[in-house]
């Protein structure tokens, strides 16, 4: 098999002898066509006696030269058909399961105060969400919101391009203004406790404001412990007073202005230790991105990784571009210039 790109993936021939013979065989065709085409064939001026030849209304020549690339455009087709062109994409593999790891995020209005360099917390920790998934290939990331209630918004899955899709829907205040730190870790702990990957990890992300909810937080971080998981607390944010500038998902209106943030360190410290998690503070974007740096590294699963290739046959789109060409040029030749040939 001869490839034109990689020896795993890219476009080959599964018949390299076919196209080695195509490579002389053609050359040679149009060389005696060109030869030998016109040697029987005498040029006759057609018009009165006397008078000027008779001549095409347009530019023949061209449009014949033109329509001759195309037919051996077909014909190339044809051959290429004969050598069985195929596109194969080799692709990476796990042998094994990596982590599954449930995020607890935040998505109280005191997520939107601009405390992170200019921009809000919430934006800060979806980018950060993302950056680590997509480090993290063959884990199940889940993804858990929490307002005033809580909602499981996405189970544990590899699938990168569904979780970057529900974070880019996700919106500060659609699960109402309070913040139900218990209920969304007990919603975690139910999912991890499910889960039959190696390591399980339950990742809380909030201001520490918990002001909602039926269950307390510190009983959910004991469930998450009792489920065989791992916890870690983010603070993120600082405390005092912060600009605050968020649109309200339900009533359009966008509220701006000064927040006091009541950024409460207690309760978090308190949630980590029921859970005997992990405690990280994050004041800073910096500190924020070196916290998901640690859980990265502590997190760790070892993979084992393989190669499988897939081939997508093509000779069907070949052939009929072929035919395509062939019957086109033919059918232009005889109904539209078979008047002037």
């Amino acid at each position: 098999m001869i490839s034109l790109f990689s020896p795993n993936s890219g476009f080959a021939f599964e018949r390299p002898l076919v196209a080695l013979s195509a490579i002389i065989i053609l050359p040679l065709a149009l060389f005696l066509a060109r030869r030998f085409g016109n040697r029987f064939t005498a040029s006759v001026s057609i018009g009165p006696p006397g008078g000027a030849p008779f001549s095409v209304p347009f530019a023949l020549e061209r449009i014949m030269r033109f329509l001759r690339l195309l037919e051996y455009a077909g014909i190339i087709l044809l051959f290429a058909v004969a050598c069985g062109p195929v596109m194969r994409n080799a692709k990476t593999v796990w042998l094994n399961r990596g982590a599954d790891i449930m995020f607890v995020l935040d998505i109280s209005p005191s997520m939107a105060a601009l405390d992170m360099d200019g921009s809000n917390r919430f934006e800060m920790a979806r980018s950060l969400i993302l950056s680590f998934a997509g480090r993290r290939e063959a884990d199940g990331i889940g993804l858990v919101g929490v307002g005033s209630d809580a909602a499981m918004l996405l189970p544990p899955t590899a699938d990168r391009r569904v979780l970057e899709a529900r974070l880019g829907e996700l919106r500060i205040g659609e699960l109402g203004e309070g913040t139900a730190l218990g209920t969304g870790l007990a919603l975690a702990a139910f999912h991890v406790e499910k889960s039959e990957a190696q390591r399980r990890a339950v990742v809380l992300i909030s201001d520490g404001e918990n002001n909602a909810g039926a269950v307390h937080p510190e009983t959910a971080a004991a469930m998450v412990r009792d489920a065989g998981s791992s916890l870690w607390v983010i603070g993120i944010g600082t405390g005092g007073t912060v600009p605050i500038d968020f649109t309200d998902p339900f009533t359009r209106v966008r509220q701006t202005g000064m927040y006091d943030s009541r950024f409460d360190i207690n309760t978090l410290k308190r949630i980590s230790d029921a859970g005997n998690g992990n405690w990280i503070q994050a004041p800073s974007p910096d500190a924020f991105a070196q916290a998901f740096a640690v859980i990265d590294e502590e997190e760790m699963v070892v993979m084992r990784q393989g190669s499988v290739t897939e081939t997508r046959y093509l000779h069907r789109l070949f052939l009929s571009l072929a035919l395509g060409l062939l019957a086109g040029t033919r059918f232009v030749r005889r109904i539209f210039l078979g008047a002037w040939l």
